[in-house]
């Protein structure tokens, strides 16, 4: 079976591609490298450095004749969607009309990793997936858009799918440079003994699971589409204070903190329930935190 992977340079995208090919499957990646690496593409993938937004893709796409497409190619920085929307909105609905454009051509199943930000502001803890969709983040509205643009195509052109939204995906490869998950740039601080900025008091909350675990999940719906939304998360929310508290003792150092001013665009609370998805096949989130950070540590160690 041939999948087609946009994003395999990247961080999920490439952890992806690795178990794609240990599970037997014909790996086709398709990434620009303006933020996934080189060093990351498998060696037994085919791949093309092309942009997602261009006839170039399509016209690979059509060639290859995969017989699904995971779109993992994307902006995932909500601080530079505010700064750069129209790019923002590009990238990630311009560029997943035509990853449907391709599905609708060939007939083939579309997996599309949504966000936790499409839901915004929670009026409750946790989040289920029938929770209102009220994203505060030019982000959270063009991770949601595609969302509608995959049900039309389902509904057109009996294009299958399966939407999954990803609470805080964490790990090794995650880019700590810039505007990289927490927990890498956590990682980059104690390690490098480096001062760590906290945006906020701290206090705020959010649900981190393991790139492991996503990628199972995205296994599972390789298999077979499920035409439906689904969370993909503990179910568990971990303030950043005591973050923070678990790099330093797994670590066993100590980095200064320090306390800045909230950013446009975050959330204070999230965490999300994940029984829909669970109910469905046989997943569950296998990676507790405390092991989480300990991996993703020894990862970065190494690099």
């Amino acid at each position: 079976m041939k999948v087609l992977l946009t994003g395999g340079a990247g961080f999920i995208g490439s952890n992806l591609a690795e178990e794609y090919i240990k599970a037997g499957y014909d790996v086709v990646v398709v990434d620009n490298l303006i933020t996934g690496k080189q060093e990351h593409i498998h060696p037994m993938v085919k791949f093309y450095e092309v942009d997602i937004c261009s006839q170039e893709f399509y016209d690979i796409a059509i060639k290859e004749k995969p017989d699904l497409i995971n779109h993992h190619a994307a902006n995932i920085d909500v601080q530079s969607s505010i700064k750069n929307p129209g790019l923002d909105a590009k990238i990630n609905i311009i560029g997943t009309i035509n990853v449907l454009e391709v599905c609708k051509e060939l007939g083939v199943p579309l997996i599309y990793p949504s966000s936790a930000a499409v839901y915004g502001t929670p009026n409750y803890l946790g989040i289920d997936e029938k929770h209102e969709i009220t994203p505060i983040s030019n982000y959270g509205i063009s991770k949601y858009t595609p969302e509608q643009y995959i049900r039309l195509y389902h509904n057109l052109y009996r294009v299958p799918y399966t939407i999954f939204r990803y609470a805080n995906v964490y790990g090794m490869r995650q880019d700590p440079k810039g505007e990289g998950g927490v927990i890498s740039v956590l990682m980059k601080s104690a390690i490098e003994g480096n001062s760590f900025n906290l945006y906020g008091d701290g206090k705020q909350t959010r649900d981190f699971i393991h790139v492991f675990d996503v990628v199972s999940a995205n296994l599972l719906a390789s298999a077979k589409p499920l035409n439906d939304v689904f969370n993909i998360s503990t179910g568990k929310q971990t303030d950043l204070l005591q973050l923070i508290n678990l790099v330093k003792e797994t670590i066993h150092t100590q980095f200064p903190v320090n306390f800045m001013a909230d950013r446009k665009g975050d959330i204070k609370h999230s965490f999300l329930l994940n029984d829909k998805f669970k109910k469905h096949v046989d997943w569950k989130p296998s990676v507790e935190l405390l092991e989480g950070i300990n991996m993703t540590y020894q990862y970065y160690l190494s690099q």
